[in-house]
């Protein structure tokens, strides 16, 4: 841990200046308590560091949550072994594929039997909260269910036991980024017309008792509970498909789901914050957790170490070192598949942008936040999907 200012804290040994510095200027926001703190896979985001944990009084900031609310993993444990496994993996992976839509706009063509009762859940919520999801999306029913693309993946990994994980990464798909951004500009907006000068304009706020708060925070439980169903829908359809390829049915040991955009109301240093996790997991002492890597490089399973000056707080994973355009101009499709070696996946160059190389070695990341969680579980990939 570094104590950069008196209002900012980072366990990050790998930081670019220019994210320093967005981190800086974000602690400096007057309704920051007590301080901002950096994770170790903190990188350039949008108004504020992806990877950043940010208590707020009275205030929040929509690009502080991140513009795909409720992003986050979710991983179960199985029975099974690597010596149980059949030898070609294929089959598996485009099973998956079929089963689970991918890549940016797709979604299910109807909604299916066991997404039912979780659509159910989410209209009864929104309706309580008061407003229609379908003004954002006229299709988000269709979306539970739904990969996505960039770094959503879906992966088959073994543990340090050869013991088998199942292992998935999203949000809430469109649905979630289009209340994300109506919010930010809704936010932006409020600045204007109340002659507020802000370091960035994407760290507009909305201020607690007002009505366009309490929409967003309304707004923003309703997607963060869809991404939370949408990870459950998509493991559902995983542990069938792993099922039916290896013949037996899957016998659950345990099953993880956590975000890491998202923020609730948490007391810290004896007031009660907003606290929103941008890039970052909630890490109370004792609570499970999960930390991917990059495609083709390790994921842990992990259990928080409470840290007080960290915001109970830790990584979400690797952490991007080059951008996804200088990703494609510096690396080649030949690394890629070098990288890959071993790994079931479908070769192509549309996944260059998320080569191992363009993102920091998640080695360094899990060592720097050694006080911040300890590591139950080392998974390595065996079978990895991930959408265009």
């Amino acid at each position: 841990m570094e104590k950069i200012t008196s209002r900012l804290f980072s366990w990050a040994s790998l930081l670019e200046a220019n994210t320093e510095q967005q981190a800086r200027t974000t602690s400096t926001m007057p309704f920051i308590y007590p301080h901002l703190a950096l994770m170790p896979d903190a990188h350039l985001g949008l108004g504020a560091t992806v990877g950043s944990v940010i208590p707020t009084l009275g205030a929040v900031m929509p690009a502080a949550v991140g513009v795909d609310i409720g992003c986050g993993m979710i991983a179960v444990k199985t029975q099974f072994v690597a010596g149980d496994l059949p030898a070609d993996r294929k089959p598996l992976r485009e099973a998956i594929e079929r089963a689970v839509p991918t890549s940016a706009g797709r979604a299910n063509a109807k909604v299916v039997a066991t997404a039912e009762p979780r659509v159910s859940e989410l209209t009864a919520l929104a309706e309580a909260a008061g407003f229609d999801p379908s003004s954002y999306a006229k299709t988000w029913q269709l979306q539970v269910g739904s990969l996505g693309s960039g770094n959503h993946f879906i992966e088959v990994s073994l543990d340090e036991t050869d013991a088998v994980w199942l292992f998935l990464h999203s949000g809430s798909r469109g649905v979630g980024n289009k209340i994300a951004q109506t919010h930010i500009k809704v936010a932006q907006a409020a600045m204007k017309r109340w002659w507020i000068t802000l370091p960035d304009p994407d760290l507009a706020y909305l201020v607690e008792g007002t009505p366009e708060f309490d929409r967003y925070v309304a707004e923003l439980r309703w997607a963060q509970r869809f991404a939370l169903l949408n990870r459950e829908e998509m493991m559902d359809r995983v542990v069938r498909q792993f099922a039916d390829w290896v013949g037996a049915p899957v016998d659950e040991q345990e099953r993880i789901n956590c975000h890491h955009n998202f923020t609730q109301q948490e007391r810290h240093f004896g007031k009660d914050v907003w606290l929103s996790r941008k890039g970052a997991i909630s890490a109370r002492a004792g609570e499970p957790g999960l930390i991917p890597g990059s495609m083709g490089t390790a994921s842990y399973v992990v259990e928080g170490r409470g840290d007080p000056v960290a915001l109970q707080s830790s990584p979400h994973g690797a952490g991007r070192a080059y951008s996804r355009s200088a990703a494609r101009k510096t690396f080649t499709h030949e690394q890629l598949r070098e990288a890959m070696t071993g790994i079931e996946y479908r070769d192509t160059d549309a996944f260059l942008d998320e080569i191992p190389a363009a993102y920091k070695p998640i080695d360094q990341v899990m060592a720097d936040a050694a006080s911040l969680v300890t590591i139950r579980h080392t998974l390595r990939q065996i079978v990895n999907v991930k959408g265009d």
